[in-house]
């Protein structure tokens, strides 16, 4: 089944498209069907009432609402030896249409930009979601200049040079401890430069707060944008954060805060919370997920992360047993 959700153009036209996605994978999706069963939650009238499904049952269940074959199966890195989330993608043309749309919404047309991906370690594995949508990026900008860059920070760093001299527009999306690395051998002014920090040290460094990080890169590239994206494996869309610390979301998507000590009950906006995802993008899969970050959500629809739960602080999940 398909639903438009990328037509969404009021908050009345998302709680009655939301509303409609719940009510097909209520009855369609085993897994959001069992949590629901034993929530004891059938039908719903506002989006205050819909349940949202813990994370980790991307990791011991395939959380599916259709019998479609997988075209893609999108993997979440972890340390060897750990159970990763997989994301069973059956209609990957959903991914590439929320991928398209949010581009433009946030920076315009991608064929005024060069592309340059600084994603070491995610480019050594496969399903990546967050490789997937910078070869997407890559390939639509189509700018011989745009490209993957694994560990070769020398040519990075020329070409960014190369690029200043011709006021060509430029992205350059990393993970953090890449950009870091960037950022202390080869600092540089740059103008017309927009740098996407996705998060991410993967062991590779001491972690740092945002603000500390964000200090670091506008200090070795006084010039660039500092912006930040938000997504993971278990979502087919994104936010952005134009100053690095404040998302917000496409139609489509819209993130609500729950108590930390009672995770089935919302709270106010601006009161930290865990946060809760509804992504209609994801109707083949789950749209309604309880992620193990920590944020606050805000009444104009923008929302801040604040840092992750540990495990002990995980509550709510004991329903069904995630192994």
């Amino acid at each position: 089944m398909i639903f438009p959700v990328f037509d969404i153009d009021s908050n009345k036209a998302f709680e009655q498209m939301a509303l409609k996605i719940y009510a097909y994978q209520r009855q369609y999706n085993p897994v959001y069907k069992q949590y629901c069963d034993l929530l004891n939650v059938k039908e719903v009238d506002s989006l205050e009432k819909i349940p949202f499904l813990p994370i980790q049952f991307f990791k011991s269940h395939q959380v599916i609402s259709n019998t479609d074959p997988t075209q893609i199966t999108f993997t979440s890195s972890g340390t060897t030896g750990s159970t990763v989330s997989k994301h069973l993608v059956t209609d990957l043309k959903v991914y590439d249409h929320s991928l398209d749309d949010s581009f433009k919404a946030t920076y315009g047309a991608i064929e005024d930009y060069v592309v340059l991906a600084l994603l070491p370690h995610y480019l050594d594995r496969t399903g990546s979601s967050l490789v997937y949508m910078a070869q997407r990026w890559i390939n639509k900008s189509g700018r011989t200049e745009s490209g993957f860059y694994l560990n070769n920070l020398e040519e990075l760093a020329s070409i960014l040079k190369n690029l200043q001299k011709t006021n060509q527009k430029v992205i350059l999306i990393g993970v953090t401890f890449a950009l870091l690395q960037l950022a202390e051998q080869y600092a540089m002014p740059l103008d017309n430069v927009i740098i996407i920090e996705t998060g991410g040290m993967k062991g590779m460094r001491k972690e740092i707060v945002k603000p500390e990080l964000h200090q670091i890169l506008k200090t070795a590239f006084p010039q660039a944008s500092i912006q930040s994206e938000y997504g993971m494996t278990e979502l087919l869309s994104q936010a952005y954060a134009s100053d690095g610390i404040n998302f917000t979301t496409p139609q489509w998507m819209k993130v609500i805060t729950r108590d930390t000590n009672d995770p089935l009950s919302l709270i106010d906006n601006g009161k930290t919370g865990g946060l809760n995802i509804i992504d209609l993008a994801n109707y083949n899969s789950c749209s309604f997920i309880a992620t193990q970050d920590l944020g606050k959500s805000f009444k104009d629809g923008s929302f801040q992360v604040l840092g992750r739960f540990d495990h002990s602080d995980i509550r709510g999940c004991n329903l069904m047993a995630v192994n």
